[in-house]
């Protein structure tokens, strides 16, 4: 037991944690969740922790991952060389069953072990599984890389009816049986707008969006859809950054009360973020 707090301390911890507690009780909150959080297998533990504590008091967790290492390792220990457009792998036919693979198999159903090792219970799922994610090619440079056409949240919600995890993988199928990759953040905002979530968490590799990206210290706590608009027109939103940023407002338009983009390399950055005035990240909002 770590004898750094009080007693005293920590219930007064969970005091100040109550009115969160009460906001998000019943409420459905889809996390995004890949990158270097998911590579560092401490952080792994502690993100599982987080997500099984919010289920524990209540919260309707959604969990959507990506796997994108994983993929890159798998293909190379198969020969196989990856290749990107525009920050899009692009996919062939023996890639998007390698996708497959790692992303419904191992990375899904190691996820949903640990979940359970945490005290929660959850079921994986791909985008395949009931139709959840339709999709048709996107481009044809990028071979079968999908575009959403349509989500199916019923199998979704029967989950969070039934008191569990959904833990989904962003593979997605069409009506001709063709299995297609999805971008991850793509996929979870589609995912939380249809599911009309309270919040949706983008976990990312760096701490928000930076007024100056070589400097932790210019994170913009909030932002309207508007303000963040006017920030890709004065370039301090860009790069990577801008498919991050439009997926935020995407979730928006679509129904989602308020998008975070937050570091997923900080521990607990999810219970800082759910349970606390202080929060993490950046929040996105309607206007």
């Amino acid at each position: 037991m770590n004898n750094q707090f009080s007693n005293a301390q920590r219930a007064e911890v969970l005091t100040q944690a109550l009115p969160y507690i009460k906001q998000y009780n019943g409420k459905i909150v889809v996390i995004k969740y890949g990158g270097n959080a998911m590579i560092n297998e401490q952080l792994k533990q502690q993100v599982m922790e987080d997500i099984a504590l919010l289920w524990l008091i209540g919260v309707k967790v959604v969990l959507v991952h990506g796997g994108g290492p994983e993929i890159s390792d798998t293909m190379k220990k198969l020969g196989k060389e990856a290749v990107f457009v525009d920050g899009l792998r692009v996919t062939d036919k023996e890639t998007v069953d390698i996708v497959q693979m790692v992303l419904a198999g191992k990375v899904n159903k190691s996820l949903v072990t640990l979940l359970q090792m945490k005290g929660g219970h959850a079921v994986g799922l791909s985008g395949m599984d009931g139709g959840i994610i339709e999709a048709k090619v996107k481009d044809d440079r990028l071979g079968w890389v999908g575009e959403i056409t349509k989500i199916r949240t019923k199998p979704i919600t029967d989950l969070l009816e039934k008191n569990y995890i959904p833990v989904i993988s962003t593979v997605a199928s069409d009506h001709e049986g063709n299995t297609y990759n999805i971008n991850g953040d793509t996929a979870a905002a589609y995912i939380a707008g249809a599911l009309g979530a309270e919040r949706l968490i983008m976990m990312t590799d760096i701490a928000g969006i930076l007024e100056d990206k070589d400097n932790p210290d210019t994170l913009i706590p909030q932002l309207t859809i508007s303000q963040a608009k006017a920030l890709y027109d004065s370039g301090v939103i860009s790069g990577g950054m801008i498919p991050k940023v439009d997926c935020c407002i995407e979730a928006i338009h679509k129904g989602v009360q308020n998008v975070i983009i937050m570091d997923g390399r900080v521990p607990h950055s999810i219970l800082m973020e759910i349970l606390t005035d202080e929060g993490a990240g950046t929040m996105v909002m309607g206007d």
